[in-house]
């Protein structure tokens, strides 16, 4: 099987002031983080958002070569499975696709 990359999420310390890991509860709070359900978004914007993740530099896909749809394919794949999700990051207004378990950066 090809082997792709998702990167865990960075774990965040829980700061004075905060009523969870990285949560403010002042009014300057950072807005969070947020998940994006797969069912929320049709499937050519999906296709969208992967393809524009799958693009960036950085993602490295190992010696062999994938085509784009092939990459665009694994990464909906492992979004369908839960083993990735995508988040929006309202701060940064950016979003990005990450393991769900933060265990370790796994390939597959």
């Amino acid at each position: 099987m090809p082997q792709t990359c998702i990167l865990p999420v960075p774990r965040v310390r829980a700061q004075r002031g905060s009523n969870v890991a990285g949560a403010s509860t002042g009014a300057d709070a950072a807005p969070h983080p947020v998940v994006v359900p797969l069912t929320e978004l049709a499937a050519d914007l999906l296709h969208a958002v992967v393809e524009s993740y799958v693009l960036r530099e950085g993602t490295d896909y190992g010696e062999k070569e994938f085509s784009l749809e092939d990459k665009v394919s694994h990464v909906i794949g492992q979004l369908k499975r839960g083993e990735a999700q995508i988040v929006f990051d309202p701060e940064t207004e950016t979003v990005s696709i990450v393991r769900v378990s933060t265990r370790s950066l796994r390939c597959r």
